[in-house]
């Protein structure tokens, strides 16, 4: 244990362990890094571990491109193993309005450098043989997008930021905060104090209530995400695509030999930390398959491999995913409190690009100022928003069911601008 850190980074999952290793990178050796449990082991290895590169800013877009550039030198950077395939990604129309968004995209993205445009069902077909086109209007591919093993990322990073001098403080858990009139002083912690002027909350599911025993609001939502893979599957490869169906808010991709999927229900369960007490893990969430398997029959034309009778799960997982109501990171310093960090709202999609944004918020907290603009993740883009508890739950609801939507495309018609909106 030690008493005093430059820094004091809490969660080591990806944001957290990435954040640590790229402050240890600019130089900021007196790093702390802890977690209430052990090293990268709550939701971050439960991720799907898939990117996609087009976003709806160009800010965000470039993070998500950074992500994957590093994730493609993830092991000769930190020197840790990490599964990585680069093998593209389909995003499947089945309506007008999704036809349109698809060109959209298309045309964003090419002007945002992603090598990304339309192809034929045939040339789909070919490059993912399991999909059968009926019911299909449109068919986009990006050709860089990847997949990664995503337990190896957190504990990559972990590992990484030990070798240059990062104190990791596994199963230690934060009870409250030293804060005096100038910020943030110290860390109180289980197991002892930490004296630091800066604090990075990045604990996850969790992040809401660290920011809370401080004085500060997380305005996100732990909100429960499944998927399943597959035994081995004859034909399926590491060269196939991921694929994408926007209007089910379908995903799946290969894994093990076999295929994962997951996606976004209408109505998933949200959690309030607090009430799953102190003993909690995500290895305790319960789980439904029965989403899952809607899910599923929910692209069943497109992909009738998920009803074949011998096709049989061999993992079933899900973890706690932060949600915010605009479905964007929440990253950034909190306004009124000297020292204290935010790196939260993954929003689902937040393993992938880790590596970028723990990049940029270890710059921004190390020069002072933010390498980017920052304004579609800062948390300063709710301060005079808050919302009362229920319609910051519906509106993070509504953001999770609607994520192949809003993620790549900005608000919903479905939604009023203000719901929409940076509201938090």
């Amino acid at each position: 244990m030690i008493d005093t850190a430059d820094v004091v980074v809490i969660g080591a999952g990806a944001f957290g362990a990435s954040t640590a290793y790229h402050l240890a990178k600019l130089g900021q050796r007196n790093v702390a890094l802890l977690d209430k449990f052990a090293l990268g082991s709550q939701t971050s290895p439960r991720a799907a571990g898939l990117t996609g590169q087009v976003r709806s800013t160009g800010v965000l877009t470039r993070l998500a491109t950074r992500g994957v550039s590093k994730l493609a030198t993830f092991s000769q950077e930190t020197g840790q193993p990490l599964r990585f395939d680069q093998s593209g990604a389909l995003k499947i129309a089945r309506t007008e309005q999704h036809v349109a968004q698809l060109e959209r995209e298309v045309a964003r993205g090419q002007a945002w450098g992603v090598d990304v445009d339309f192809v034929s069902t045939g040339d789909a077909r070919a490059l993912m043989p399991l999909l059968v086109d009926s019911g299909v209007q449109a068919i986009t591919y990006s050709a860089t997008d990847c997949n990664v093993e995503p337990s190896q990322v957190a504990l990559g990073y972990c590992r990484a930021a030990e070798a240059l001098g990062v104190t990791t403080l596994p199963h230690t858990g934060v009870v409250g905060f030293d804060v005096g009139p100038d910020g943030v002083q110290g860390v109180l912690t289980e197991k002892g104090p930490i004296r630091t002027s800066t604090v990075v909350d990045a604990a996850g599911a969790w992040s809401r209530l660290v920011g809370a025993l401080a004085g500060a609001r997380v305005a996100v939502v732990p909100t429960r995400h499944q998927l399943f893979i597959t035994e081995p599957i004859a034909g399926v490869t590491q060269q196939m695509p991921i694929a994408r169906v926007i209007d089910s808010n379908v995903y799946l991709r290969h894994e093990r030999g076999g295929l994962m999927l997951g996606g976004y229900e209408s109505n998933p369960r949200q959690f309030d930390m607090r009430e799953l007490g102190p003993s909690f893990q995500i290895a305790d969430l319960e789980l439904d398959i029965e989403v899952l398997h809607r899910l599923a029959g929910s692209v069943r034309d497109q992909f009738p491999i998920f009803q074949e009778p011998t096709v049989r799960i061999a993992e079933h997982r899900g973890g706690l995913p932060t949600i915010t109501t605009d479905d964007r990171y929440l990253v950034g310093p909190i306004r009124g409190l000297r020292g204290f960090w935010v790196m939260s709202g993954c929003c689902v999609g937040g393993l992938s690009i880790s590596p970028a944004l723990g990049e940029m918020l270890a710059q921004w907290i190390v020069d002072g100022e933010p390498p980017i603009d920052v304004s579609d993740i800062s948390p300063d883009r709710f301060v005079g928003r808050e919302l009362p508890e229920d319609e910051l739950r519906e509106r993070c609801r509504a953001a999770y069911a609607n994520h192949y939507t809003l993620a790549f495309d900005g608000p919903v018609a479905t939604h009023s601008a203000e719901a929409n909106g940076n509201c938090s």
